[in-house]
């Protein structure tokens, strides 16, 4: 069957023993001798949100497919010589556009499903069924922002109510009811009720910033309908401000991570480390490297975050040794959309050691197996305020929230044992001030940065850049790929579901249009 309706409802807590009922006078006891007073007969809320945030942030192995290869290619924060990474080359790879899709079901979608049925009209659990619903859209709007149309409204339903091939929702439909989800849900956390606490990776059960990041999710995906339907984008971005939203970086929604933890790694970092990396053997030449477009954008505008975002092999045998710093003058990012024959159209001169010279992510920094997980940023919520403004749906300052948005990003490195003084912020700002006039410049301005400032969480940068348009990406076109030479709009649904849920599918293919790359979701019409 398929994964996303495997709901083992207690397969995270441990096994049940069930005792039969016997009703004969001669087995009074029998009932009581044979259950385990040790066992446990409920699930435990608080072991579920934790296990369920921590899934949402990645198993590594659709991080990998989804997030670095597809998504984080194709808005070239990375690119690779090798053909399997599919994302910078438009190449279809069936079980790398599978794997977002299949994992979220399968480790995200079912276990909040569960909490929303364990908390649901239980006036003293309100707290713990609000929060439950503010991440549940988290996790399927990111479902919905790569794939379209998707099982919604009877996903993760096949142990609550026996519905094992779930109908597809549109896009429309689910967008809708996420933002009227995060409305209630907000304004339905009270402070003096009981939450998670300590359970609650996120804000250790703090119901005030769950509000706040209620809010500003609802302006994410209020933004995110601009191009669709901008009086509902407009009503949803102003309740949003409205609410109240993330004020500063200590509200970001961030999951912390461990290195010494096996099942609390960063495992986008931990993928780009051990995956990818060879120290006997490669020296330099792993898989993965740093995108021209990115390096360009960050060394040109002499931006103080480069040395912590970028590094070069230079000679170490260790890659654990990597100069923590490098030089932002000697870093170089590579070509996307080429293989190793084809970089030699580009780069005649290019030999078996070229590789080497090209940056790679800084695994001493943004992409230590400690790094935090970003959801969402305080600085993302202020360049969405920076075009609210010039939408004339915020308070108009326009300058002052991208100057907020810019100095929330770079202040931000601190998480990752980065300290960039407020000094250089300052500097780079008034090298750099926001244009004065121009929408289309003014906009282009805080969605590039936009960009940058999601990094690793490539999912969200796809998403930001398909609306937007920004930065002016220049596509590929490598020989064989599933495009014509344009970046994809979307991901192609997993081949399972064309038997596993072929009535389902082939309604949704109808309705949204065909199961290809160019298909465009509905917000991105």
């Amino acid at each position: 069957m398929i994964k996303y309706i495997r709901n083992t409802k207690l397969a995270i807590i441990g096994g049940v023993l069930t005792a039969g009922l016997v009703t004969t006078s001669c087995d009074k006891g029998f009932v009581e001798l044979n259950t385990n007073p040790n066992a446990v007969t409920d699930p435990i809320l608080e072991n579920l949100f934790t296990y369920n945030v921590v899934k949402t942030a990645g198993t590594g192995y659709e991080n990998h497919r989804g997030n670095l290869i597809y998504a984080g290619a194709m808005v070239q924060h990375f690119a690779s010589l090798t053909t399997y990474w599919s994302g910078d080359k438009y190449l279809s790879n069936v079980e790398y556009y599978s794997a977002f899709f299949e994992t979220a079901y399968t480790n995200q979608v079912k276990e909040i499903e569960q909490i929303i049925a364990l908390t649901k009209d239980k006036p003293e659990l309100s707290n713990k069924y609000n929060i439950a619903r503010i991440w549940r859209a988290f996790i399927y709007h990111r479902i919905s922002d790569l794939y379209g149309d998707i099982p919604y409204s009877e996903a993760g339903q096949g142990y609550l109510d026996g519905i094992l091939s779930p109908k597809y929702d549109t896009q429309e439909t689910i967008y809708k009811d996420m933002l009227k989800e995060l409305e209630e849900a907000g304004a339905g956390l009270d402070a003096a009720k009981v939450s998670y606490g300590a359970a609650d990776p996120l804000y250790a059960g703090d119901v005030v910033k769950w509000k706040k990041f209620a809010n500003s999710l609802m302006l994410r995906l209020g933004m995110r309908m601009t191009k669709v339907d901008a009086a509902s984008a407009e009503t949803y971005v102003k309740k949003a401000i409205a609410g109240g939203l993330m004020t500063s970086n200590d509200d970001v929604a961030r999951l912390l991570h461990y290195d010494t933890n096996d099942n609390n790694r960063n495992l986008d970092a931990n993928t780009l480390k051990t995956q990818e990396y060879d120290a006997a053997n490669l020296k330099g030449k792993a898989n993965s490297k740093l995108s021209k477009t990115l390096v360009d954008f960050l060394q040109t505008n002499d931006d103080p975050r480069l040395p912590y975002i970028a590094t070069l092999w230079q000679g170490n045998a260790d890659r654990n040794q990597l100069p923590t710093a490098s030089a932002p003058a000697a870093q170089k990012g590579l070509p996307n959309g080429y293989d190793p024959t084809t970089i030699k159209t580009l780069i005649p001169s290019w030999n078996d050691n070229s590789l080497a010279t090209y940056s790679e992510a800084n695994l001493n920094y943004i992409a230590s197996n400690a790094a935090p997980t970003v959801f969402q940023s305080y600085a993302e919520v202020e360049y969405l305020l920076a075009e609210a403004a010039l939408r004339g749906w915020g308070d108009g300052a326009a300058a002052t929230h991208y100057n907020k948005g810019v100095t929330a990003a770079m202040s931000l490195f601190s998480i990752y044992g980065a300290t960039i003084p407020a000094a250089s912020i300052t500097a780079y700002l008034t090298v750099h001030p926001f244009a004065t006039s121009g929408m289309t410049a003014q906009m282009e301005q805080i969605h590039t940065q936009y960009w940058a400032a999601t990094f690793l969480n490539s999912y969200e940068a796809y998403a930001n850049w398909r609306r937007t348009g920004y930065p002016a990406l220049k596509p590929t076109n490598y020989t064989g790929n599933a495009t014509g030479g344009v970046i994809p709009r979307r991901l192609r649904y997993p081949a399972s579901e064309t038997s596993k849920n072929a009535v389902n599918y082939r309604a949704a293919v109808a309705i949204q249009g065909p199961d290809d790359f160019l298909t465009r979701v509905w917000w991105d019409k």
